[in-house]
């Protein structure tokens, strides 16, 4: 399907949102010195490939090769979600403790309380999957 110009910006969007968690993900284990745990390592391998995907998608302009990203990104917002649970919710905390050689239910971050590093991995999968799909629901409506 070829893009207008609103749905070309839109598609920019989404790959931005998808190239500032790659770029944040990689600020945290990097620079600050965060080691990942295995959701975090799950998260991360459903989030590097939208980089390429949206952006492949945006330099042909073409968002139908971009639906790979709405599977991956759909996926992504599970993962995120349980992982966010895993950390805030007293009865599933024991569980993350169990994760591997870095306990899923450690918060390295926690900004206002409940802003978590799968808190900001899960909304921006949510923003790219909610936004690819507005622009599949637009595309069949014309």
């Amino acid at each position: 399907m070829d893009l207008g110009k609103n749905r070309e910006n839109i598609l920019l969007g989404i790959w931005g949102v998808a190239v500032l968690a790659t770029a944040g993900s990689l600020f945290y284990s990097e620079i600050v010195g965060y080691e990942p745990c295995e959701l975090c390592w799950f998260q991360r391998i459903l989030m590097y490939p939208l980089v390429i995907i949206y952006g492949t998608a945006l330099f042909k302009k073409d968002m139908s090769i971009a639906l790979p990203g709405l599977i991956l990104s759909g996926i992504g917002m599970c993962v995120s979600t349980y992982h966010y649970l895993l950390q805030k919710l007293p009865a599933l905390n024991e569980v993350g403790g169990a994760c591997g050689l870095v306990p899923c239910n450690v918060e390295y971050v926690n900004y206002f309380g409940f802003i978590t590093i799968p808190f900001m991995a899960g909304t921006a999968f949510i923003i790219i999957f909610v936004t690819h799909f507005i622009l599949l629901k637009q595309a069949r409506g014309k």
